[in-house]
């Protein structure tokens, strides 16, 4: 019996893998794009994800599989947000609905889940680099096709970008990239190119009229066909047109309708013929198109909790307490409102770091500066330089992009950039590409630099305060995604002292001296623990950076053991500990250690409470840890 709930495709069920698309006519490829739309919006409303990028590229989809011949030809997405309609298409249609869920397909696109994923694209704006090195490897023997790559508008605001571009025209490789120009990342695009992209659009008409005198000078007689040349190319500047583009060495087509296969497929079949160099096509799209709550809404369905097909009602948990991002955001206003120093600075990310309430009480204090980490990151500290105080607001994740630019522009010149760092820790659904798991280690081995990290939403109105207040140099605080612990909240942040951890119930034997929000799972383990009659001191240490060593030396000497916990991989928090313990000669005396940190692989997409399970530090594995560490056995043990 057909499932209600999902739509009818009969032309969708006869595809498999793209060379099933090769006997379809345009006709079919027309209904084939309808049919793939429906099933995109079926399967999200299940899964929950990224729901209007993929919508916004269902045509253009169909049009790249009908016309090349992946895998052979690697088809690159860029960001892999889009790529939902296209693992439909590339033999996962079983799977789509275990989208971003444990054991299930990745919400990216993934080498390791199938042929048809030549190259991982969680972040944006590397499809460019990434194609050029597919054409130059079949230029000297790799792996042969053509490369395309598919880059999202926003994406082409990174420097990367135009690097790629910029060597790929040197090299005059043939090379195809699709500029999906939709107006729309996951916030509204800012910046000069954005203008420019308008720009182009807006004079579709004068391009027309170009394609028109290009295709008239060839039946004027001989003698007139260069003064008309000359007088199409003055044209071409005059009208602006691709010029950008074609300066960097590529051969501009466009812009077209993105949505229209009579348009997209003989264009496509065209370049595929006759292209010799690289080509940039410029292709116009609607986010969310086909799907009305997502096309009205303000972000286009950028990303979506499972929802109900009919109405595009979201099926979101109640909340029981604030979530991180909007405690920062409300105490940075707080803050703000008295300290007209304070200005924000966000890459393309108003609302996932919460900017954007920032943004709308204080406009002109709000940067966006596009999807561009780098010059976030120095951008900021010119800002710190010229007497502001700046909030660098970049996922965890994310502000690896930007390291070169920590350390020599912010660290080395000390400059006092306040880096707010979200989706610290495992993030869940997004899985490994978005997990905040180094930040700890790349920052705290810089001189100057001071790393805090909230315990629960209090702490981190307080270390709000605390980045406000120090101007000796650069200062991170790290939060995670999600829902705060629920704690009492202060009416304003109290400035703490720099350097000094808190003791948040005193033992024996053991110490526990957790970094961050496992500090909940620390004194869940610490409470089992006592029921067994073994109390472990409990310390909510608050900075990696600089230690409280006078706190850690003490915890040393009293116990027989100490634990540390952070949600970060090996080389943080708890190394430096160890190393101040070395240093002074506390393991010379028979000082039990141990540092639970984040395991040395990376975790696929699961619940975040699964994934910090599989890394071993959930509440019964922090106990048991205890237990291992002072050679008590376990019942299951000693069975």
């Amino acid at each position: 019996m057909a499932d209600p709930q999902r739509p009818a495709t009969p032309l969708l069920d006869r595809v498999h893998f793209p060379s099933d698309l090769k006997g379809l006519s345009d006709r079919e490829l027309r209904q084939l794009a309808d049919e793939l739309r429906a099933e995109t919006i079926s399967a999200v409303s299940v899964t929950g994800g990224h729901l209007g990028a993929g919508l916004g590229v269902v045509e253009l989809t169909v049009a790249l599989h009908a016309v090349f011949d992946t895998p052979r030809d690697k088809l690159i997405w860029d960001v892999g947000h889009q790529c939902y309609p296209h693992k439909i298409l590339t033999g996962r249609r079983d799977r789509i609905r275990t989208l971003r869920t444990e054991g299930g397909l990745s919400g990216f696109t993934k080498r390791s889940e199938s042929p048809y994923d030549p190259f991982g694209a969680a972040h944006s704006s590397t499809s460019i680099s990434a194609a050029l090195g597919f054409a130059c490897a079949a230029g000297l023997g790799g792996d042969a096709g053509d490369a395309i790559a598919v880059i999202g508008d926003g994406s082409m605001s990174a420097g990367m970008a135009f690097e790629a571009m910029n060597n790929a025209g040197a090299l005059k490789k043939r090379l195809f990239v699709v500029l999906n120009d939709n107006e729309m990342s996951i916030a509204p695009p800012v910046g000069a190119l954005s203008a420019y992209l308008s720009r182009l659009y807006a004079e579709a008409p004068v391009q027309d009229l170009k394609e028109v005198a290009k295709g008239l000078v060839s039946l004027l007689p001989a003698p007139l066909q260069e003064g008309a040349k000359r007088a199409r190319d003055m044209l071409k500047g005059m009208a602006v047109g691709g010029t950008l583009f074609e300066a960097l060495g590529f051969t501009y087509v466009g812009p077209i309708d993105g949505h229209d296969l009579d348009q997209l497929l003989p264009i496509l079949r065209m370049l595929k013929a006759r292209a010799t160099g690289p080509v940039l096509i410029h292709v116009l799209t609607k986010k969310g198109k086909g799907y009305a709550p997502a096309e009205n809404s303000p972000d286009r369905g950028h990303a979506r909790a499972k929802f109900d097909v009919v109405t595009g009602e979201q099926k979101k948990t109640p909340s029981n307490a604030p979530s991180y991002t909007r405690v920062f955001a409300e105490s940075l206003i707080d803050e703000a409102a008295r300290d007209d120093k304070i200005v924000a600075v966000t890459a393309a990310m108003p609302d996932g770091t919460g900017l954007d309430l920032f943004g709308a009480r204080f406009p002109r204090r709000l940067f966006d500066v596009g999807i561009a980490e780098q010059h976030a990151v120095t951008f900021s500290a010119g800002l710190a330089a010229g007497g502001m105080k700046p909030f660098c607001a970049i996922y965890s994740t994310f502000l690896q992009r930007g390291y070169d630019q920590v350390v020599h522009d912010v660290a080395i010149q000390r400059l006092p950039v306040r880096f707010a760092i979200d989706r610290a820790g495992l993030v869940g659904a997004d899985g490994a590409t978005h997990a905040g798991s180094f930040d700890v280690a790349f920052l705290s081995n810089l001189p100057g630099m001071v790393v805090m990290a909230a315990a629960d939403e209090a702490e981190l109105r307080h270390m709000v305060a605390t980045a406000v207040a120090w101007d000796e140099g650069p200062i991170a605080l790290r939060y995670p995604r999600g829902e705060g612990a629920g704690v009492e909240m202060p009416d304003r942040g109290a400035v703490l002292e720099i350097g000094r951890g808190r003791v948040m119930r005193e033992g024996g034997r053991v110490a526990l001296l957790s970094f961050g929000t496992r500090l909940s799972e620390v004194l869940k383990a610490a409470e089992a623990l006592a029921a067994r009659g073994l109390a472990p001191t409990v310390v909510d240490a608050r900075f990696a950076k600089p230690l409280d060593r006078d706190l850690i030396l003490r915890l040393a000497r009293e116990h027989e053991a100490l634990i540390t916990v952070e949600e970060g991989a090996v080389g943080g928090f708890g190394s430096h500990v160890a190393q101040l313990l070395a240093d002074e000669g506390v393991f010379d005396r028979g000082l039990k250690f141990r540092s639970m940190v984040l395991p040395d692989i990376f975790i696929d997409q699961a619940s975040p409470e699964a994934m910090y399970r599989i890394a071993g530090m959930d509440a019964a594995q922090i106990a048991a840890k205890v237990l291992e560490v002072l050679g008590i056995a376990t019942a299951s043990r000693r069975a």
